[in-house]
């Protein structure tokens, strides 16, 4: 199905009052067209011998025509309008419901600009086109036809002539289609391309002032600027030459009228009110014409436009949330990875192979070197990604077969970068629980260690924290983010190194409040600073990939040379040191 016939689909919820507004456009160029006809009577009736009884009827039907055009135009613009803001409206709410549905890798390759684009941009384009632009399209279609009907009654051979411009203006309008079309999707192209750079720019405005990089930021931005302008400037010149050309056309069959109809008129075979009615059919055809290049211009960015969203409202979402699934079932929190492997969009694997069993309630640390695939495998437990090949369970049941709501209304997940919405601080920590209690609320703050700082924000609990969070520190917002966890009172908790941005005493402070809440839940945490080991039964040590080993802190000092090498030394040196142990292995062998 072509882009032009699915945008139209968008009409079909409104097809009555898409009807009703082309009826009333139609009975409005009906007017318009009536109007010269009236005129031309009036000429008639004032030549010798002169009617004066006809030319008071007719004036006051040229103001009768004058004023229901007028009326049967503003109902059909309220209409058209209406019509536009609601397509707008379903646009937008299927794009953000669409996005809601893909999963967490969609967005892993995706500009925040790109997407943003798509749901301004774009979708303004499609809103004018479909509220407007098909309306000037067929209005302008009808006025063309309708006037020719009637120059056509009063002199065929001068309507002949006088609308033999036409197929040229036809073909003229084809061949600008044919060519403005990938002009115009290129420049949609350039404009996202802007956006995203504005929106990364504004985004990272604290590392480009922290190095002193606004020169560098705007040389970029000119850059996307100059490829916007570029553009443009070619569009341009299509449209300022195929525009001028659209009106100048219908002028030559204007000459042709004045020169043959006006020596008829002289010679006796035309009337002065014929001639002044096709006369002014002629002018009246000139901003049809005219407006057929424009309208034709706002089809092709609406089918640009349409291209785009349907990239993304065509890409299915790659995991399932499946109709009718059931909850997860109820249980302790017992997980099994069987055999899981995970790549990336086809890349290397980030893990292989993994068998891993966490019976209910313990805490268990992952700690391996970057980029070993600690993060992955705790995102497969909340179903963030699928794995490649392998089963991922929980109460023994697979994640792939259970309702994914349920799922992740009973994981928790506290990241390392932990993001905040702009909204109150109540708001952020009671976001997965919006029911909840200030009473809970507090409670949770308390236990991660948040309530202090809360109490003495501007306004409490009710401060708004801006966007991102970035009006509080890092370690308030891990701590923020760790309340929020909390309240949602999940059977797996997750901690991607919650507690990386604290201090030594508050981190101290947090585990207090952690141990509480972890007794009789399974917790995941992802180590990236041995102090937060203590909190765990046991550790899992990952390496590229893969476990190498599991066990208690001090049997893994035992048995584990990595572990031992990561214990003593600290994981942020832990790649170079895995590295420099594999060149002592080796060379012990030999």
């Amino acid at each position: 199905m072509s882009t032009f016939r699915r945008l139209l689909g968008f009409l079909r919820p409104y097809r009555r009052t898409v009807i009703a507004s082309l009826v009333f456009a139609w009975l409005a160029m009906g007017m318009t067209v009536a109007i010269p006809w009236l005129v031309g009577q009036a000429v008639n009736a004032i030549e010798p011998p002169s009617d004066k009884s006809a030319i008071l009827p007719l004036a006051l039907a040229i103001v009768g025509a004058g004023i229901l055009r007028l009326g049967l135009t503003v109902i059909r613009r309220l209409i058209a309008g209406k019509v536009s803001v609601a397509v707008e409206f379903d646009l937008r709410e299927r794009l953000y419901r669409h996005l809601q549905t893909l999963e967490l890798g969609f967005f892993d390759g995706q500009q925040t600009g790109q997407l943003m684009s798509r749901a301004t941009v774009d979708l303004q384009s499609i809103r004018f086109f479909l509220g407007y632009g098909l309306i000037f399209l067929t209005q302008n279609a009808l006025t063309i036809s309708l006037a020719s009907v009637v120059m056509f009654a009063i002199k065929p051979w001068l309507a002949a002539l006088a609308l033999a411009p036409v197929p040229f203006v036809v073909l003229s309008a084809a061949r600008f289609n044919r060519q403005s079309r990938p002009a115009v999707q290129e420049i949609q192209q350039r404009l996202a391309e802007l956006t995203a750079e504005v929106e990364e720019s504004i985004s990272g405005i604290r590392i480009v002032k922290a190095f002193a990089r606004e020169r560098h930021m705007l040389g970029r931005f000119r850059r996307s600027v100059v490829r916007v302008f570029d553009q443009n400037i070619y569009s341009t010149r299509l449209q300022a030459f195929y525009s001028p050309m659209l009106g100048f056309l219908p002028s030559l069959g204007l000459a042709a009228v004045l020169l043959v109809g006006g020596r008829a008129v002289i010679n006796g075979g035309l009337s002065l009110g014929d001639f002044t009615a096709f006369y002014t059919y002629l002018i009246m055809l000139t901003v049809p014409m005219r407006m057929l290049g424009m309208s034709l211009g706002m089809a092709q960015r609406a089918v640009a436009s349409g291209n785009r969203l349907f990239e993304i409202l065509d890409r299915e979402p790659r995991i399932e949330i499946g109709e009718g699934a059931p909850a997860l079932p109820d249980g302790p929190g017992r997980v099994e990875l069987r055999h899981v492997s995970l790549a990336y969009n086809g890349g290397a694997p980030a893990l292989e192979e993994v068998d891993l069993a966490i019976e209910p309630g313990r805490t268990v640390a992952l700690v391996g070197p970057t980029g070993s695939g600690k993060t992955s495998l705790v995102a497969l437990l909340a179903r963030l990604y699928d794995p490649s090949r392998g089963e991922v369970l929980i109460d023994g049941a697979d994640l792939r077969s259970v309702d994914v709501r349920s799922l992740r209304s009973q994981v928790a997940f506290v990241a390392d970068d932990s993001f905040l919405f702009s909204a109150s601080v109540a708001e952020n920590i009671a976001y997965a629980r919006p029911d909840a209690s200030r009473e809970q609320i507090e409670l949770a703050a308390r236990r991660a260690q948040a309530h202090g700082f809360i109490e003495r924000l501007p306004d409490g609990y009710e401060t708004l924290v801006g966007e991102r969070g970035l009006t509080l520190s890092g370690g308030q917002r891990q701590r923020v983010a760790i309340a929020r966890a909390l309240l949602a009172d999940p059977r797996i908790l997750i901690l991607d190194d919650a507690t990386s941005s604290v201090d030594a005493r508050t981190e101290a402070a947090i585990k207090t409040g952690l141990r509480e809440a972890m007794v009789g839940r399974t917790t995941f945490i992802v180590a990236h600073r041995m102090s937060t080991i203590s909190l765990a039964n046991e550790v899992v040590v990952l390496n590229e990939g893969r476990v190498v080993d599991r066990g208690t802190h001090e049997a893994l000092l035992e048995r584990c040379p990595l572990y031992a090498e990561i214990a003593e030394h600290g994981l942020e040196d832990s790649v170079f040191l895995q590295r420099d142990l594999e060149r002592r292995e080796e060379v012990a062998r030999l």
